[in-house]
């Protein structure tokens, strides 16, 4: 009998699924208290961090596909996103707003782009896989103040992930390469101003909706969406504690770190990578506990990888999220695995010159990181407002050089 065959995989599945099921049963069974207080841990989390920070781009992003925008924005960055990643112009849109608002809104968007058209299934996984990244304000806010205690090092972070990001999406092209591609508009004689502007016209009056039912319609996905964050945030905050508290945990802690010795990585850090796997809030925190003789590079370098991962949690949002189309979900894990890698790697790289050009001089940085001060409350208000204004600026960025390849394109032999 073959492992590969259909019906023998479906029955593995169903047992494997049962299993898990059972698993969780038994959890809220046999530790009913310790469960209710750690799934309040998760909500708590979900309240005061990712539901003020996330609901607003939710809505927004509704909005502006509603509008057309992401039209518009589709030919305006149509001349870099095709060359450099293989997906169409509306991808830089899922881009700029991915990088620069957190998991799981890339994914998020590039579901909305497959459900209208606007990619293929090959186009949404290579967009799928190094859009969906972590948010500046949690690798400066909560990882480098508020478990390093050192907003400086919060630079080494989100060079190292946004870099293993831009790394990962430039490897990406590569997959699937007879796959099916979304056909490159015509650039006819017209400025491509008035095209980008002709083609949110036309979405916009294809689409038809009202503005009440727009806003409407947009609330309603975004409030459904950001519940169904929440539950895998407080659900796995439940399986975490239980596994800590039955020694599973630890049970894997000494192979792990073996693995790690062979790459001179410290064991002592295996711990702070087996608590990652599943959430990476704690596994942050975990790497930043580790023992005072560890160096710190490589205290940073396994919070990068943690956060690049991104945690179990985040993987069950982005699977449902896709689960709507087409796009498969092991392409997204193969890439989830490389970022991880290349963010390590590129934090041990860059440690020592950006420590040597960038933070030796302490007036470098404190008035660029003054909002990420130890004292910092982030609260519903200010979470919103600097992503936005990251948000828009990354855009900005991208328009601009999309702007200088329309009036200067590259010629090709």
């Amino acid at each position: 009998m073959q492992f590969n065959h259909p019906i023998l995989r479906s029955r593995l599945q169903t047992i494997l699924l049962a299993t898990v099921a059972l698993f969780l049963a038994m959890i809220l069974i046999g530790f009913p208290e310790q469960s209710f207080h750690s799934s309040l841990k998760g909500l708590k989390i979900w309240w005061e961090v990712v539901f003020p920070s996330l609901l607003p781009f939710f809505v927004a992003s509704e909005l502006l596909m509603g509008f057309g925008v992401v039209h518009f924005m589709g030919v305006l960055l149509e001349p870099l996103m095709r060359p450099l990643f293989r997906v169409p112009g509306a991808g830089g849109f899922v881009m700029a707003v991915g990088l620069a608002s957190g998991y799981p809104i890339g994914a998020k968007l590039t579901a909305r782009l497959r459900e209208q058209k606007l990619i293929t299934r090959s186009e949404g996984e290579r967009l799928a896989s190094f859009t969906n990244a972590s948010n500046p304000l949690f690798m400066f806010g909560a990882i480098a103040v508020g478990f390093f205690h050192d907003a400086s090092l919060g630079l080494i972070l989100a060079i190292a992930h946004y870099s293993a990001s831009i790394l990962l999406g430039l490897l990406m092209r590569f997959h699937d390469p007879n796959g099916e591609t979304t056909p490159i508009p015509s650039e006819g004689k017209s400025f491509f101003l008035l095209r980008a502007l002709k083609a949110m016209h036309r979405a916009r009056m294809k689409d038809g909706r009202s503005l009440g039912k727009l806003m409407g319609d947009a609330m309603m996905s975004s409030l459904n969406t950001s519940f169904m964050i929440g539950g895998f945030i407080m659900l796995f905050a439940v399986i975490l504690d239980a596994l800590i508290h039955l020694g599973w945990i630890s049970f894997w802690e000494y192979p792990l770190g073996l693995l790690l010795s062979l790459f001179q990585i410290p064991s002592e850090l295996s711990h702070a990578l087996i608590a990652g796997f599943f959430e990476m809030t704690l596994g942050a925190q975990t790497a930043s506990l580790a023992p005072e003789h560890i160096p710190l590079s490589y205290k940073i370098a396994i919070a990068g990888a943690i956060t690049s991962w991104s945690g179990l949690s985040v993987h069950a949002q982005v699977a449902s999220i896709l689960s709507k189309t087409d796009i498969r979900y092991l392409p997204y894990l193969f890439a989830r695995l490389l970022h991880g890698l290349f963010a390590a790697v590129i934090t041990l790289l860059i440690w020592h010159p950006v420590h040597k050009y960038f933070l030796s001089q302490e007036a470098i940085l404190p008035a660029n990181l003054s909002l990420f001060s130890a004292t910092t409350t982030y609260s519903a208000v200010n979470i919103p407002m600097t992503i936005g204004l990251i948000c828009t600026a990354f855009l900005l960025f991208l328009i601009g050089i999309a702007t200088i390849l329309h009036l200067f394109p590259l010629r090709r032999g």
